[in-house]
């Protein structure tokens, strides 16, 4: 018979998640369930019981940290419901998801992730960020948002389209103009497909 603390956390299931996501910024998509139970104190069982493959559990801790490149830039870029200040913000998400540790090791990693990355039309990643940036949208239909005025509502999925190429390129960091570019492009692309809601400004 399996000892049952094989089947359990001692330290609960955001340790895990928090953890993967600390071992992502070093090793990418090669994090193993090995190296997570090692780093968390537990078992393999406990996270084949929880999770099934490592990739779940990667893409439980992309997703948080998707969230949580919205939220920093939140802190510091914050939206004010404006065409400029959705764009301010936007371009800062851009920038810490391209700066972001995991965003390069994935690069190492995996030579197919970031342009299957890049290619996706959907997914949960795709689905988080679509509802995000929905989210920040909202203001510039003021009766109903995203949901009442039809050519708002196609454009969370064309920003996250556009967003991706100044996103994931990870080879850029470091290199002011190429970052300045990048972002620049971003902006412009992303005022131009709001550019009929920034009379309501």
């Amino acid at each position: 018979m399996t000892p049952a603390w094989n089947y359990r956390n001692p330290l609960g299931i955001g340790n895990v998640i928090d953890t993967v996501r600390e071992l992502m910024r070093t090793d990418g998509l090669d994090v193993s369930f090995t190296a997570i139970a090692r780093a968390c104190g537990t078992s393999r069982n406990f996270l084949y019981t929880n999770w099934k493959t490592p990739s779940r559990l990667h893409l439980r801790a992309l997703q948080v940290e998707l969230a949580y490149a919205f939220n920093d830039a939140g802190r510091t870029h914050p939206s004010d419901g404006t065409v400029e200040g959705i764009t301010r913000h936007l371009t800062q998400v851009v920038r810490l998801i391209r700066q972001h540790p995991t965003t390069a090791a994935i690069a190492r990693t995996s030579r197919t992730a970031l342009p299957r990355a890049h290619a996706a039309t959907d997914g949960p990643l795709v689905q988080v960020a679509t509802e995000r940036v929905s989210d920040l949208l909202h203001p510039l239909a003021p009766h109903g948002g995203v949901w009442r005025d039809a050519a708002l509502y196609s454009r969370p999925w064309k920003i996250v389209w556009i967003a991706r190429p100044a996103a994931l390129c990870p080879e850029a960091v470091g290199d002011r103009e190429w970052e300045a570019t990048l972002d620049g492009a971003f902006a412009e692309l992303l005022r131009d497909l709001l550019a009929p809601w920034a009379t309501a400004d």
